[in-house]
Parts: structure tokens; C-alpha cells; sequence
């Protein structure tokens, strides 16, 4: 007589939880995962993330799901990461989006739709958006993918979340994006790693360099003859070499090396090109550049 036929594990889910600042673009992350055959439900306290995977999977063709979390679950956002973690033990892949932008962007944009900060009922909304990143720090650290909307619009963040899905689908290899910024204009706030350039001489103060950028053949013969920065690159690239596998490991889809100067238009310009340039050599990782302050022009 055989043995009865024991029950099938449950089928492996993608959750891809998306959290984050309020009036960052989170309704808008789930519209576009939606859109992209998510099945998402928002505003889900966590604990009951693993009976709603369970009902999903039960006679039904589902094997995404997207999940929007923020403080209006109040009291049930804590353990939010054990939460997480058990689903992944289970056999259930999970991802963690945090959306986050400046606070003075923050303000306005609550400020031009008039609508109430979820901890600011009184009014004070800055109040309110620091009490939030207090309260949202144990997810923020979860998180595998960091997207800084600060300076983008509700098609940029479309497509980065497009792309980012897209790249996800197959747990494929994570992505360096190397990336230069302006102290004066504030840190990248999805850096990882962020290296401070002001220290070498500054192509602002030659006249005819001021009006250029690190990408031009000018501004970057300049840096690059600096011995300093060469001994920096030397030693970046010999780190980064051994970090990156690691950061891999872990499962990070992305990470963001940030390389910064005082206005973010000529050193940092210059040695994330070059960076990037001898990270890719001889390597099958992919790696992006982008200069976030450079269009603001020298100042």
C-alpha cells in the first residue's frame, strides 16, 4: 500500500515590498508594478503578509506580488523585517523598495496637493517627515534598492522602476552605478559608499577651467595629473575589487558608489568617469555613471 502523497510545498512567491517617505512616490510605485501584472494590495500591516501569500498561491496563477508599507500601519509596522525574513526561509522571494526624496521636497509637495503628513495632524509637516525616517529605519537598512525621487518625475520614476523589475526578474548581476554630486547641493541620499574629493586642488579656481566640466579633455587632464588622484583611483579600484563581490553576495541588486566635490562640476566629474572606466575593465559587472549636480552649472 503506498504512503500517502504528502502536500505540496506552497509555490514560491516574488514580493517586492515597496515602503518609503511619504510623498515620495510610492502610490505611484505600486500603480506601475500593477501595471507591470503585480498583484498588490497597500497599506498591509506585515503580519499579515504571510495569510495573504497564502490565500494568493491557493488556485490562482499569481507569482508576483507587490506590497506597499508605510507608518499608517501604525503600531503593526514593527517586526516588519522578522516578517520579511520568514518569508524568505519559507522559499518566498522578497524584495525591499524604499523610495525616499529631501525633506524641503518633501514639504512642497505636501504643500502643493494639501494633503495632511500622516504624523504631522497638526500641521507641522517637517516634524512629521523626521518622525517618519525615524520610525521607517529598520526598513530603509532592509532595503535592497534605494530610489531617491528628489529630482525626478512621475515618468523618470515609471521608467527607473521599469528597469529595475525588469532587471530583477532573474535575481540577474548587480549593477554599480558610480556617481558624482556637489557637497553644497547635499549627499546622495541612496549612496552606499561615499568618497569626499575636496581635498585635491580644485580646477574652479583656474580661470579657464572654471566654465567647464570634469568630462571636458581640459578639467580632466587637470585632475587625473594630480598625483593624489591617481594614488585615490589606485586604491578605490583595488577595494571596490573585493567589495563588490561581497555586496553581491548579499543580494543587493544595486549599489551606488558616490564621488563628491564641492559643487559636483569638476573633480568628482571627473574621477567617477575614470573610475568607472578602469572598474569595467576586465570585468562582466555592469557599471553606470551619472553626475547629479553637473547640469547646475560651475558656481
Amino acid at each position: 500500500m503506498s504512503a500517502p502523497a504528502s502536500p505540496s510545498a506552497p509555490k514560491p512567491v516574488h514580493v517586492i515590498v515597496v515602503t518609503g517617505m511619504s510623498g515620495a512616490g510610492r502610490s505611484t510605485a505600486l500603480n506601475v508594478l500593477e501595471d507591470l501584472g503585480f498583484f498588490c494590495v497597500d497599506n498591509l500591516p506585515p503580519a499579515l503578509a504571510p495569510g495573504l501569500l497564502e490565500r494568493v498561491v491557493v488556485g490562482e496563477e499569481i507569482s508576483r506580488v507587490g506590497l506597499g508599507v508605510d507608518v499608517r500601519t501604525r503600531g503593526f509596522l514593527e517586526g516588519a523585517e522578522e516578517v520579511f525574513e520568514a518569508l524568505e526561509e519559507t522559499g518566498h522571494e522578497v524584495d525591499v523598495l524604499f523610495l525616499d526624496s529631501a525633506d524641503d521636497v518633501l514639504v512642497r509637495r505636501f504643500s502643493e496637493t494639501r494633503r495632511p503628513h500622516p504624523l504631522s495632524p497638526g500641521g507641522d509637516v517637517l516634524s512629521g517627515i523626521r518622525l517618519e525616517r525615524e520610525r521607517l529605519g529598520a526598513l530603509r537598512a532592509r532595503a535592497g534598492h534605494v530610489i531617491d525621487t528628489t529630482e525626478l518625475s512621475v515618468h523618470d520614476l515609471r521608467r527607473a522602476l521599469v528597469d529595475w523589475v525588469a532587471r530583477g526578474g532573474g535575481r540577474p548581476r548587480m549593477v554599480t552605478r558610480v556617481i558624482s554630486f556637489g557637497f553644497k547641493y547635499g549627499v546622495p541620499v541612496d549612496a552606499d559608499l561615499v568618497f569626499d574629493l575636496r581635498y585635491l586642488p580644485n580646477p574652479h579656481f583656474v580661470p579657464e577651467l572654471r566654465p567647464l566640466l570634469g568630462t571636458d579633455p581640459p578639467v580632466r587632464d587637470f585632475v587625473l595629473a594630480l598625483e593624489e588622484a591617481q594614488a585615490l583611483l589606485e586604491d578605490l579600484v583595488r577595494m571596490l575589487t573585493r567589495l563588490i563581490p561581497l555586496y553581491e553576495r548579499e543580494g543587493k541588486a544595486y549599489l551606488t558608489i558616490a564621488m563628491g566635490c564641492t559643487g559636483g562640476h569638476h573633480r568628482s566629474v571627473a574621477l567617477a568617469e575614470e573610475l568607472a572606466q578602469r572598474l569595467r575593465e576586465g570585468s562582466e559587472r555592469e557599471f553606470s555613471v551619472s553626475h547629479r549636480d553637473a547640469k547646475r552649472g560651475p558656481g
